[in-house]
């Protein structure tokens, strides 16, 4: 059961469809999805809602590319860190979890929104997330459940690292470990994604 009051009902949150802004809102201060677009014009645009929503940090998990100079000139009030990986479903180590946390923490402590993205806003930056809802109060599965909600292509695809890390950074009992790892691959297996057919249709879309 969640233990904190920063989780709004999806009925408070904006739309964005059709924006370019490629983002989704998951708590009042936690934003995940895709990056900018490629095309110049798109991309000022895209900046440009995200700043009107407030977005003030934001974490790059690409390690493929950054937009750092270019939200560095165009918008100098967000503070921006890439700390990219690679999304080759290898297993994602701890020390980068520690960065998401203490990166949104320190956003969200200064009570302005952060957004985590990576290209198509279907595994790290979503991950990143999971991570920071994990570190923020969240149920394991409530967090999850929260994104695919919100972001219904995405797949989370290292949430079970994201888990051992909480767990291990919280020393959680190896029984509790055990019965969150097996409600997890549960909920897995109850909410199945087709993630090939979802990166072709953003392919085809020209979104990704």
């Amino acid at each position: 059961m969640t233990n904190h009051s920063d989780n709004p009902s999806t009925s408070t949150l904006p739309t964005l469809g059709g924006s370019g802004a490629n983002i989704d809102q998951l708590t009042e201060l936690i934003w995940t999805g895709g990056d900018l677009p490629e095309a110049i014009d798109e991309a000022i645009d895209a900046l440009g809602t995200w700043e009107a929503l407030g977005i003030r940090h934001i974490f790059d998990a690409r390690m493929e590319w950054t937009d750092e100079d270019f939200v560095g000139t165009l918008a100098p009030q967000i503070r921006y860190l890439n700390c990219g990986v690679d999304d080759a479903g290898q297993r994602m180590p701890d020390w980068w979890f520690d960065t998401v946390a203490d990166f949104v923490g320190g956003a969200t402590a200064a009570g302005e929104p952060v957004l985590l993205h990576c290209h198509m806003g279907i595994n790290r930056g979503p991950s990143a997330a999971y991570a920071a809802l994990l570190a923020a109060g969240w149920d394991p599965i409530e967090a999850i459940d929260r994104i695919r909600t919100a972001r219904p292509v995405a797949a989370v695809g290292y949430a079970e690292d994201a888990l051992g890390w909480w767990q291990r950074r919280n020393g959680t009992p190896t029984a509790e470990r055990r019965t969150e790892r097996a409600t997890l691959a549960d909920w897995r297996a109850d909410n199945p994604h087709d993630t090939i057919r979802i990166i072709r249709e953003i392919r085809l879309s020209g979104r990704g």
